[in-house]
C-alpha cells in the first residue's frame, strides 16, 4: 500500500520507510498527552503520539505548510517553538528549537 507525504500542496509517494533514520534520539510513545498548540493565531488542544528533547509528532486535523513555524504548549515544558517537518494522514511532526514566524 502506498502512502502519500504532503510538502505544501505537493503530494509526494512513498512506498518504503525513509532509508536513514535522521532523529538524532530516540522519541517516546505518549499514552495520554495532550498540548495546546497555536496554529494561524489560533490555540487548538493537540494528543501528543510521541516526544523527544528535539521534536514531537500529534494529532492535528488542520494542515500546516511544511517549515512553518508554531508553538506547541506541552505540560512538562511550557511554550517551545516548533517547525512543520511533515504532514501525513491528521499527524504532524514538529523539530522545536525554531522562532514563531
Amino acid at each position: 500500500m502506498e502512502s502519500k507525504f504532503f510538502l505544501g500542496s505537493a503530494a509526494v509517494p512513498r512506498s518504503a520507510p525513509p532509508a536513514v533514520e535522521r532523529r538524532a534520539e530516540v522519541r517516546q510513545p505518549v499514552t495520554s498527552g495532550t498540548a495546546v498548540l497555536e496554529f494561524r493565531g489560533r490555540r487548538h488542544l493537540v494528543r501528543v503520539v510521541n516526544l523527544s528533547d528535539s521534536g514531537a509528532m500529534v494529532i492535528f486535523p488542520h494542515i500546516p505548510d511544511i517549515g512553518e513555524s508554531l508553538l506547541l504548549q506541552l505540560l512538562d515544558r511550557g511554550v517551545v517553538s516548533a517547525q512543520v517537518r511533515w504532514v501525513k494522514d491528521g499527524r504532524i511532526g514538529l523539530t522545536f528549537g525554531f522562532p514563531p514566524d
